[in-house]
């Protein structure tokens, strides 16, 4: 009789890119994120909800210390990017690891749309080839749904373009660093539907290579593109899981009322 032959196979763990532990920040007196404990998963999109003054956008922009610029925020606890606090990094190597888009679509109003695209190697003193340059414009503007657009005008300047197609420029000019995550501030607030449509598509297949943050003030918007979601109010993460089990099946009365419009 042949022996039985047992086969264990572990189940593999996928491990988080980011991992914020007991994370305070404040601004003088004024404490705005309390304590803040989530894991953002790898190659999928996370949502920050909640009303406006929730803490949402500064947590955010803790992720890639762009909250320092002011230069009066107080911050305790960690946010772990491969196993090293990010907090204790030089906030330079971390922007060029975690990008950011913000509310508003900023192009550099002097720069051609191929210059915009190239800023970050400009501003880091990073030199690059005219072969690599040529390259690194193609490939982000292409990641960033922009290239048929612009391809023919890529000198012309980056505010020539609609306030769409800025945005996604913006994109283009965040992902031209090979970023690991990117960070948005409501990045279609300020945009009609038909653009707003076009930057949701995007998102969504982005993730295939990259992490994305994302904070909006449209529930339905989280509902279309995240796969995760949190709610923060008054600077507590109130709850956070599975985007399609926290709207169908919130645990948090806060969570109940801000989905069914009781405030917010």
């Amino acid at each position: 009789m042949k022996d039985k032959i047992t086969l264990n196979f572990k189940k593999k763990i996928k491990k988080p890119i980011l991992s914020i532990r007991s994370l305070n920040i404040a601004y003088g007196e004024n404490k705005v994120v309390h304590s803040v404990k989530m894991n953002i998963d790898k190659n999928k999109i996370t949502a920050l909800m909640g009303p406006s003054g929730c803490g949402k956008t500064t947590l955010l922009r803790s992720i890639n210390r762009m909250h320092e610029i002011s230069g009066e925020a107080k911050v305790t606890g960690e946010i772990n990017f491969h196993k090293k606090n990010l907090l204790n990094l030089n906030a330079v190597e971390v922007r060029r690891k975690i990008g950011m888009v913000f509310q508003r679509p900023n192009p550099f109003p002097t720069m051609s749309i191929y210059e915009n695209v190239l800023s970050g190697y400009k501003i880091n003193r990073i030199k690059l080839t005219s072969v690599r340059k040529e390259m690194i414009v193609e490939e982000s503007l292409i990641a960033a749904a922009l290239w048929d657009e612009v391809k023919d005008f890529l000198h012309k300047k980056g505010t020539f373009l609609s306030g769409g197609q800025q945005q996604r420029l913006c994109i283009a000019r965040s992902l031209a660093l090979k970023p690991e995550v990117l960070l948005l501030d409501e990045p279609t607030s300020s945009l009609d539907p038909i653009a707003t449509q076009k930057i949701e598509e995007l998102l969504v297949k982005l993730k295939k290579s990259i992490t994305l943050v994302l904070v909006t003030h449209n529930m339905n918007q989280a509902k279309r593109v995240s796969d995760n979601s949190a709610l923060m109010y008054l600077g507590y993460l109130i709850e956070y899981g599975n985007t399609e089990m926290l709207f169908n099946s919130p645990k948090d009365k806060k969570t109940k009322h801000f989905l069914s419009g009781k405030f917010g």
